[in-house]
């Protein structure tokens, strides 16, 4: 029976040209197959992770191998390390999923850059720091550093042979440490480096470190786009890969940049096979790369269904990316309603915590429901809210979870939440926001045990007391045409005025095929 085994590698790479195999030296790689070979007696052809460059160090790169030998995977590291050379070393080995491929998942790598910065190099340093004699600023690379955290297009800051269509990667951090010992250690976490990239940005830094750049040069470095913008690559020696981790699949990924801006929703991915993608803003030539990769990345994460809402115009109808066709799903609506003073009254009641549901809501007379503001004091409370809101927006598209620390953030920047109460029992919820002279509804969902007795109704009645009472002009909300609400607000005298923004729906047919043709072989 065939297994699939993972090796956490750690290696000194002086005397070789790399992990992958090269026509003119050995590679890591290359012994690492043919050390497993002659143990499991079974040819072995191992996958790595990550593909250092010649002359750099690992000390936790990843490799898999499929294997049909009896030995405990946790065992294999052990016999390993007994015939492998002493600069070679498999910290660990386990078994893990038959489909599980190092390259094909979420991680977070971390690679760490040495310079020996000081007047004569210390000869015991020689293999795994670069000597620069000419004083860094460490400060001054700090600052410079900074321009480069976030998600950015690293063009600049990869080697012209990179075969990579795609050159946009996540840095995380960019730490700069100064030692005691005249070392100055660089460490970078990302979710990807293109070939070279770390090495560039070091060779950078070291322009802003020794006076020759202002710091403010490496962002306009990194905007060019350009390889002959950016420093020079700084020597192999000093690199080392620290680790590669794997990442949870975040619910909500929010990245904005001088160039775009986006928020992709994956919280439905494992219950519902859906992922919700919506641009905010991005320029023309960058759009359709990044419509691919943020697609691209939904369906390796495990989305069967694509949402995208495009507030550029960029996308429509039949829109076409590579191997997926985009097709409109539905619109969203901008629905607003002007005001007429009345002597309407709202009570609004302040700081009353609603308990558990005790009461019959099967009865058929109608609930006298009250408007409670929720208390922000509260923990349980502001848990109890985003529970309830969560459970109703789960099935909404485009809908985000929300935890407590957004929801304090939410009210911060203005938003009002309110509980729509039948006595001692959550009936309701809804949540408005001020926008110039208009009362905007944020949100309102219904508790499924109440639905049919027009708690939505009072929750709009009461929204619009409030809009009256904050003397507005108008109400307004924004909603899709498939969304059964919109019906009630068009009740109560809501009209469309503009088309906020459309949601298209896609899938990797590239994928689908592939899964059809594996189905018709089974068959």
């Amino acid at each position: 029976m065939t297994k699939r085994v993972k090796m956490v590698v750690a290696y000194d790479g002086t005397n070789y040209c790399g992990w992958q195999k090269q026509p003119n030296g050995i590679c890591i790689e290359e012994v690492l197959n043919r050390e497993l070979s002659k143990l499991l007696n079974e040819p072995i052809e191992v996958i790595g992770a990550s593909r250092t460059d010649s002359g750099v160090h690992a000390r936790g790169n990843i490799a898999v191998f499929d294997t049909h030998a009896r030995m405990p995977a946790d065992k294999i590291c052990i016999a390993l390390n007994q015939r492998l050379p002493k600069d070679i070393v498999i910290q660990e080995s386990c078994e893990v999923a038959p489909d599980y491929h190092p390259r094909k998942r979420n991680t977070r790598k971390t690679y760490e850059y040495r310079i020996l910065n000081r007047r004569v190099p210390l000869p015991d340093q020689r293999l795994n720091s670069y000597f620069y004699y000419y004083a860094l600023d460490v400060d001054k690379m700090r600052e410079a550093a900074q321009y480069l955290v976030g998600e950015h297009d690293f063009k600049s800051f990869c080697s012209i042979r990179t075969q990579v269509e795609d050159t946009v990667r996540r840095i995380y951090s960019i730490t700069i440490k100064k030692n005691e010992d005249d070392r100055i250690d660089i460490r970078i976490s990302g979710n990807g480096f293109l070939y070279n990239m770390v090495r560039i940005i070091v060779g950078s830094l070291v322009k802003v470190g020794c006076g020759f750049w202002k710091p403010e040069q490496i962002k306009e470095a990194l905007e060019a786009r350009d390889r002959s913008k950016a420093g020079p690559k700084a020597p192999a020696e000093g690199l080392t890969l620290i680790s590669i981790e794997e990442e949870t699949l975040p619910a909500v990924i929010r990245e904005e940049n001088e160039h775009w801006s986006y928020r992709v929703n994956q919280g439905e991915i494992e219950s519902f096979g859906k992922a919700y993608i919506q641009i905010y803003a991005c320029d023309e030539c960058d759009f359709e790369r990044l419509l691919v990769r943020l697609v691209k990345q939904a369906s390796r994460n495990g989305a069967a269904q694509i949402h995208v809402r495009d507030n550029t115009g960029h996308l429509t109808l039949g829109y076409k990316a590579e191997y997926f066709t985009f097709r409109q799903e539905y619109t969203q609506w901008k629905l607003v309603k002007k005001l007429e003073s009345t002597e309407e009254t709202l009570l609004v009641e302040e700081n009353k915590q609603p308990r558990e549901n005790l009461r019959d809501t099967s009865r058929d007379t109608l609930p006298d429901i009250s408007v409670i503001s929720l208390d922000t004091t509260d923990t349980k409370q502001m848990e109890a809210y985003c529970d309830f809101e969560n459970e109703c927006f789960k099935t909404v598209p485009g809908g985000v979870k929300r935890e407590v620390e957004q929801l304090l953030s939410d009210i911060a920047e203005g938003e009002q939440c309110f509980w729509l109460c039948d006595g001692d029992a959550y009936a309701g919820f809804f949540s408005v926001k001020k926008v110039d002279n208009e009362l905007e509804l944020e949100s309102l969902g219904v508790s499924p045990s109440y639905r049919g007795k027009r708690i939505g109704q009072t929750g709009v009645s009461a929204f619009e007391a409030m809009a009256r009472k904050a003397g507005c002009e108008s109400s307004c909300m924004i909603c899709a045409d498939c969304n059964p609400a919109i019906r009630l607000y068009e009740e109560n005298g809501y009209q469309r005025v503009k088309e906020f923004s459309h949601w298209y729906v896609t899938s990797d047919e590239k994928k689908n095929q592939k899964t059809a043709l594996e189905e018709k072989t089974e068959i």
